[in-house]
């Protein structure tokens, strides 16, 4: 297995209002990423990680039941399989977010990581979920109507190209599941998001890659762009980005723009900033009992 791996995020806008009908995202959404992910194949990624519920707007801006249609099973739901099927035929690993049903009505905001010969590897649910998510003054996303917490744990797998772990949108602002997923030797972490222009604008570029150099690994954030009609609650700002073991950005996308981001991690790299800073060897986790309690 090579050091170097070509990892490709790809953030894109929604294209349908979403007074339309669920059927009419999903078949719109599906069929750009899709394309989207064969140009990452083409400019030789080996990884591919989609942004948050790829396969329509972020419908979190509203409560209304209508959105639970767009939830599938996983592994055995249809967009799992379709791609599936597109990994296996360009020999990539997929990193696939998308709205999970459990049972007959069981909902989890979740993502399934596919190897490169297109087996499914396994899914990471999303741990965080606020009661209401601020986005700025007076709007917010209303993930606890659609999301239960995630109960998986934090899981890391072993792809053709790389150990791999997902955190999804706001698990980012906690240090605690990122540390979890280095100590289980991810060597790259997913983070796809939704996040709009306000509140925490200023963390997106700070939170990330501190967790990179804290745990010695790359991270990929992943975020969508545009105005989603007809809440336009806010701008989704893009931005997407992979950031390396010393907190360097090796490949930053636009603010406004459906786009490819394209960069290479080298495990040689995640190796030396691990021998130049010893922080697993370092930690003393006899002393952190506190944090399992219910402090303050």
């Amino acid at each position: 297995m090579s050091d170097k791996v070509t990892i490709g995020l790809i953030q894109a806008t929604n294209d349908v209002d979403g007074n339309e009908p669920v059927a009419v995202h999903k078949e719109a959404a599906i069929e750009k990423h899709i394309k989207l992910v064969r140009d990452a194949k083409s400019k030789g990624a080996q990884i591919v990680c989609l942004q948050e519920i790829f396969y329509g707007p972020y419908f979190c801006t509203e409560q209304n039941s209508k959105w639970y249609e767009a939830a599938e099973e996983i592994p055995n739901g249809p967009t799992t399989k379709l791609f599936q099927e597109l990994a296996k035929d360009l020999g990539v690993v997929i990193v696939l977010p998308i709205y999970e049903r459990e049972g007959i009505a069981t909902y989890y905001n979740t993502a399934a990581v596919i190897d490169a010969d297109g087996s499914y590897l396994g899914k990471y649910r999303k741990q965080h979920i606020p009661q209401v998510g601020v986005a700025k003054e007076g709007c917010g996303f209303w993930e606890k109507y659609y999301f239960k917490p995630g109960n998986l744990g934090y899981p890391v797998f072993d792809t053709a190209f790389a150990k791999i772990g997902v955190y999804i949108c706001y698990d980012r602002h906690f240090p605690e599941g990122a540390r979890l997923l280095g100590l289980k030797g991810a060597e790259i972490v997913f983070n796809p998001s939704a996040t709009v222009a306000g509140l925490s604008e200023y963390l997106w570029k700070l939170e990330q890659p501190a967790h990179a150099v804290a745990n010695g690994y790359y991270l990929g954030a992943i975020n969508r762009v545009g105005y989603e009609a007809p809440w336009n609650m806010g701008e989704f700002y893009g931005q997407s980005y992979l950031v390396d073991p010393r907190g360097s950005f090796v490949a930053t996308a636009s603010r406004d723009k459906d786009e490819v981001v394209i960069g290479e991690m080298d495990k040689q790299l995640i190796r030396e900033v691990r021998d130049t800073w010893q922080f697993y060897r370092d930690r003393r986790p006899e002393t952190y009992e506190d944090m399992t309690a219910l402090l303050p």
